[in-house]
């Protein structure tokens, strides 16, 4: 009797082997590649299969069997003066544990770690060039999140405090991770493709990083190179942009049971504000030119004023509500969203999914805070940049203010 349960192991254990060994291949690997690799996670789910039988210890064996193999022909290769790095045979030692392990585990598990092994060694030189071009501040700020993410908040009690029961350490500084690690992210991707960092991606990256600070950094260098006027201003627009499908997401992220509700306005104002990112860079002049290097998004200072700013608007809301009623908090929204739009779209999303506001109304919040971002860069603009950048962005924040009124007003 075939049991299809059997096959359907082999064959991913089988798939999985084939995709690194692909990969192995192609990289010329003279350890192991496209025939080996599959064998080798096979020999794991075999393994694992005839473990369930006869005990553990045929795993050990078949492990320790297939280390001492890879140290054999890692042997030879030294004695012929060959590459000795350790990559490919860890990666077989992992794939024999991958095939074992969809035996008895979750095989979506399996599938990834396995993907995500043949993704790494695919990207050997874009890694390699990502740490070449890292500095000693780069290091830092990669360690720095470590300590964000990994060590401060693992240790914060989860439990909430406070006379309307909405600070939670745990929860502040869960945000704090999910803004630091948005804004890491396109610190990072700002290193990989900086020399290639022309206007749409300056704008792409300045929206994940800070769109405020894009904005500053952007309309300072107008005022000494007037020349770059029209493609500063395609960079402010875009960086904004790209700010509100990331303070939408994030919202949903937050209050993910509301996300009926809260996406179609703020994806509207998306689409619209896209749509006016296009016709400006169509109508562009000047030459394309590298984004202003951004500042370091994971110091700790940074994150404990976002964290503070975060609790302080999620208390004043709360408080707001309870003591002066609804409408207090479109002022709250109004005057957080000036300077710093995540802390007020976090708190409003967590009210939101713990029903102490509507959803509806947390998406007005976040819309205004949009619409007063917007009213704050444009006076950054004005102090900051030159008369020709002050002149577009007034017409082009102008509209996406007026499509975000109309949005609150129709919606």
């Amino acid at each position: 009797m075939i049991n299809n349960d059997i096959l359907q192991i082999l064959a991913t254990a089988f798939g999985l082997g084939l995709l690194v060994g692909l990969q192995r291949e192609k990289a010329e690997s003279a350890l192991a590649g496209i025939r080996t690799f599959p064998l080798i996670s096979l020999m794991g789910a075999m393994t694992g299969l005839v473990a369930q039988h006869f005990g553990g210890w045929i795993l050990a064996s078949g492990f320790i069997t297939l280390a001492i193999v890879i140290l054999s022909a890692k042997f030879a290769l030294f004695k012929s003066n060959q590459d000795l790095g350790i990559t490919t045979e860890v990666a077989a030692l992992l794939m024999y544990i991958v095939g074992a392990y969809l035996t008895f585990g979750d095989a979506t598990i399996a599938i990834v770690v396995g993907a995500l092994t043949a993704v790494l060694l695919q990207m050997k030189d874009v890694l390699h060039d990502f740490v070449r071009k890292m500095g000693e501040r780069d290091i830092l700020a990669i360690m720095r999140f470590v300590a964000i993410a990994l060590v401060i908040l693992p240790i914060l009690p989860n439990q909430n405090y406070g006379p309307f029961h909405v600070l939670n350490p745990y929860d502040i500084w869960r945000m704090v991770v999910l803004i630091v690690a948005i804004s890491l992210m396109g610190y990072a991707a700002y290193k990989v493709f900086k020399d290639k960092a022309g206007t749409l991606l300056a704008g792409i990256l300045g929206g994940l990083i800070s769109s405020t600070a894009t904005t500053v950094s952007y309309a300072r260098n107008t005022k000494t190179l007037p020349e770059t006027s029209s493609l500063a201003a395609i960079a402010i627009m875009l960086a904004s942009t790209v700010s509100v499908i990331r303070v939408t997401l994030a919202f949903m992220v937050v209050s993910p049971s509301a996300t009926s509700v809260i996406a179609p306005p703020l994806l509207t104002l998306f689409a619209i504000m896209v749509v006016i990112c296009v016709v400006l860079y169509f109508s562009r002049s000047g030459e394309t030119h590298t984004m202003p290097e951004p500042d370091n998004p994971a110091e700790l200072t940074s994150a404990i004023v976002f964290g503070l700013l975060y609790g302080g608007i999620i208390f004043a809301v709360a408080a707001a509500k309870e003591m002066f009623g609804q409408q207090s908090l479109y002022l709250i929204a109004m005057i957080s969203g000036l300077t710093d739009v995540d802390a007020i779209t976090l708190s409003t999303g967590r009210l939101v999914e713990g029903q102490r506001l509507e959803a509806h109304t947390g998406w007005q919040l976040v819309m205004i805070a949009i619409m007063a971002n917007l009213v704050f860069k444009w006076g950054a603009i004005a102090v900051l940049g030159n008369k020709a950048l002050l002149k577009k962005l007034t017409v082009i924040f102008g509209a996406a203010f007026m499509v975000g009124l109309g949005i609150l007003a129709g919606w």
